[in-house]
């Protein structure tokens, strides 16, 4: 058995010269596509919402919220997360109710979006119009508030 080194693959890159058209394997289209990925549906966009991604820095982002609940006068933010961001936006509202010393409450929602792909050919020339494929991803959105004093 040969060591798996991270980030290597075992299935091969590039297609093999030769089909046997017995093979159980799937293939696309002959055509070369390129895959554009849209951006996802907008939420409702309302100055106490944070929309947590992965390129921005995390400082940045809890910054951002520390600043909207202290500076903004908010007594609540939600903040969202998408996909491979959602371990982020858990992490930001974990900070910011620690930092808190637990004033803060938090409350998680999770949910599906629907999400759509354009495949473009390569080369126009040649063949293929281009497609949409929809696919589904995860979402969380968690309030993260103050709690009304009783």
């Amino acid at each position: 058995m040969e060591p798996r080194t991270p980030g290597m693959s075992t299935v091969p890159q590039t297609a093999p010269a030769h089909t046997d058209s017995s093979s159980p394997a799937v293939e696309m289209d002959p055509v070369e596509y390129t895959l554009r990925k849209r951006l996802p549906r907008k939420l409702p966009k309302r100055r106490n919402d944070v929309y947590v991604n992965m390129k921005t820095d995390f400082r940045a982002q809890l910054a951002r919220c520390q600043k909207l609940l202290e500076g903004g006068g908010h007594r609540e933010i939600c903040v969202h997360g998408l996909g491979l961001a959602i371990n982020r936006a858990i992490n930001i509202a974990l900070q910011l109710q620690a930092s808190s010393q637990g004033a803060l409450q938090l409350a998680a929602n999770t949910s599906t979006v629907e999400l759509v792909d354009d495949l473009e050919p390569e080369d126009p020339d040649e063949a293929g119009e281009p497609m949409t494929r929809t696919r589904n991803n995860s979402a969380i959105h968690i309030k993260v508030f103050y709690p009304d004093p009783q």
